[in-house]
């Protein structure tokens, strides 16, 4: 079973922004540093940033999918472990 970038860990991958509410983030990406029910933290150009999950949508590594981070506000553990339904 191949999993969703819902069903797995961020940290250590590189995570781009694909959609906000604020078009000023758009387009930026880095490493996933850490992942709290709320917000993401990212290494972007050597400065660690941090993104409300709320207001963002956001692909993992290379994947196709798109996740919208309204959609994840939860621990990461408890994400990861969740059966997500096919869409």
């Amino acid at each position: 079973m191949n999993k969703t970038p819902y069903n797995q860990s961020w940290i250590g991958r590189e995570l781009s922004i694909t959609s906000s509410s604020d078009i000023g983030i758009v387009g930026r990406n880095g490493l996933v540093l850490d992942e709290t029910k709320e917000t993401i933290t990212i290494l972007e150009g050597g400065r660690e940033v941090t993104f409300g999950k709320n207001s963002i949508e956001f692909k993992i590594d290379d994947s196709e999918v798109v996740i919208d981070g309204k959609l994840v506000r939860q621990r990461s553990a408890e994400r990861i472990y969740r059966n997500r339904r096919s869409e």
